[in-house]
Formats: structure tokens, sequence, C-alpha cells
């Protein structure tokens, strides 16, 4: 399955780059390196990396309990295997954007992780069954339209006032993709959120 393809190959390049210091800098989203030097495989290389291993596993867990279920479903709706790839792939990218442009003076920027790719997978299960229970703080089980309407807020709100080394951005960006490229996909998923939405399918 392409999840676990996805899963394996991150947890061996991490580790790589967690045991050599210098190949971080190298793989890193780095908007300099990629708009004034030209190094484009930063876009996804950067997926591939995480900053520890809590980072690594948080993303990992995720993408095994949504990244099955949506391969499954992209198949069983002939959306195929590279409709998964490009909602992974095309939400590691999309969630990259914002600070390409933003940061494509600042040499000192780097950013690592799948962060963006995984919110695009966690919102696209979002959009196929809106009131299905997502573990907020892996916790307390909230609907997923609440967790994804609070998780775009808080993703907002972080972006504008915290200091902390999250890509907050990221997170944003990739939830919009998710939500958006199935339905460019197939556009009757639109109406079938709505009407699973507000219960009018009976």
């Amino acid at each position: 399955m392409i999840t676990y393809f996805i899963i394996g190959t991150t947890v061996i390049v991490s580790f790589l780059c967690f045991n050599q210091p210098g190949l971080p800098l190298r793989l890193s989203f780095n908007s300099y390196a990629i708009i004034h030097r030209g190094e484009w495989f930063r876009l996804l290389a950067h997926g591939f990396i995480h900053a520890d291993t809590a980072h690594l596993f948080v993303n990992m867990f995720t993408l095994w309990s949504f990244g099955t279920y949506m391969e499954r479903l992209f198949a069983m709706l002939g959306m195929g295997a590279w409709g998964y790839i490009g909602l992974y792939f095309g939400g590691m990218i999309f969630a990259s954007l914002y600070d390409l442009v933003k940061q494509r003076d600042n040499p000192a920027y780097h950013s690592v992780g799948a962060s963006g790719a995984i919110s695009s997978i966690l919102f696209a299960s979002i959009l196929f069954d809106p009131w299905a229970h997502i573990l907020l703080f892996a916790i307390i089980p909230v609907p997923g339209i609440v967790f994804g309407a609070l998780y775009l807020v808080y993703c907002q709100y972080m972006a504008r006032h915290s200091s902390d080394r999250i890509n907050h951005n990221a997170h944003f960006y990739g939830a919009v993709f998710g939500l958006v490229f199935p339905v460019l996909l197939r556009p009757s998923l639109l109406l079938i959120f709505i009407e699973r939405l507000f219960f009018l399918n009976g």
C-alpha cells in the first residue's frame, strides 16, 4: 500500500537525518535555496525528514490512522493511486507555497516535516465523513467538522501570535488543500459533503 511505503520511506530518511547533522539542512524546506538556487527538490524532500522522534511518531501515526482509510476510499471511488498520491504530495507542496513566497529572501528560514501533507489527509477524511469522531488531544472524541473548524482557527491564531518552531501556516494550507483537492477530482463530493453535514440524505 502507498501509505505504508510513504511511512517506511519517511522513517528511514528521518533516522538517517537524525544521525547525519548536515543532511537535514540539505533537504529542509528553505525558500531562499529554492528560489535563488533552483533547489526545487526541497518542496518534497522536507516532508521526509523530521525534527525529532516525537515529531516523526505523531505525523506517521496520524498518517497511518487516516491515510490507510483514505487510500482505500480513493480506490473505491475510482480516484485511484494517483489521486491519493496527488492528495498527499500535492498537499505537501501547496502547504509550503505561502512560506515559499514570504520567506524567499530569508536564507535562515528552514522547515521540516510532513505536517502539511498529513493535514491534507486528515481534512480529506473530514470532507468524506464530517461527523466521524476525531480524538482532540488524543483523548476527547469530537465530530470531525468541529475538530476541523477548531484546528483551522487555532492554526491561523498561532501563525500570527506564536513564536514556537511549528509551521502553523503549513498545517492550515495543507488542511485547505485536503478539503478542495478531492472535490476538484470529483465535484459531486461537494454535494455529498453538504448532504452529510446537514443530514439531508436521510
